[in-house]
């Protein structure tokens, strides 16, 4: 498996998707300039964290009109998988290969700590490892991480099984109380409707290695091994 991960100006998470693919899963990553017309043949995308162009006018409105997503963009209309993370997943709604939007905080401050959500499927290319219901425990570093949709939206979101991670509690409910920036329904992650792009706001790249407090997040990467040599 071959990993292209987006750099953008701004990006702050682009190594450690490098690092959690190479080390933890043994595979190959490389990294794609945002200027780049060409993913060298990658497998699988990441658009990682960070503040791609500063988060200027609005988070990764900007990065959406780079040249590289072009190529992104039918990369995943053929098919091909790709994971947006926190910035990424601004990214990758701005671009519309996601639905809904990401907003500022309902808190309005910027929010740095580790979040529990709960898997609500498992039949994507980032899931299929996970068990449903499986709770994950993984750390958030946001300002503009309040998923955001008309109620219409959201029911057919809900309707046809497209939202992949709630904020829950230990208990593995989703309450109020553990929902870190206010996102409608609870909701931190959701895919298109060919379940090949996912996004989410936790960083599942900081959560691969016990000496970072959690191995949770290996299970979205070992989920996109096995859909890249199914």
């Amino acid at each position: 498996m071959k990993v292209g991960v987006v750099r953008f100006p701004g990006s702050n998470c682009d190594e450690d998707a490098v690092l959690a693919v190479v080390e933890q899963l043994h595979e190959r990553a490389i990294l794609l300039w945002h200027k780049d017309h060409d993913l060298q043949e990658s497998d699988v995308i990441i658009l990682p964290g960070g503040f791609s162009y500063g988060d200027y006018l609005r988070a990764g409105a900007i990065a959406r009109f780079s040249p590289i997503m072009q190529e992104v963009v039918a990369h995943a209309k053929r098919g091909g998988p790709v994971l947006g993370i926190c910035n990424g997943f601004q990214i990758a709604c701005e671009a519309g290969l996601l639905p809904g939007a990401l907003m500022r905080n309902e808190s309005l401050q910027f929010r740095s700590m580790p979040v529990t959500v709960r898997v609500e499927q498992t039949n994507t290319r980032f899931t299929a490892a996970a068990r449903p219901g499986q709770r994950l425990t993984m750390p958030i570093a946001h300002g503009d991480g309040r998923y955001s949709d008309h109620d219409a939206a959201l029911d057919r979101l809900e309707g046809e099984g497209q939202v992949v991670f709630r904020y829950v509690d230990a208990e593995g409910d989703a309450t109020p109380q553990a929902n870190p920036n206010g996102s409608l329904r609870n909701i931190a992650g959701v895919t298109n409707t060919a379940r090949n792009v996912v996004g989410l706001m936790p960083h599942p790249e900081r959560a691969v290695d016990a000496l970072l407090s959690s191995t949770d997040g290996l299970v979205l990467f070992e989920s996109m091994l096995a859909a890249v040599h199914a």
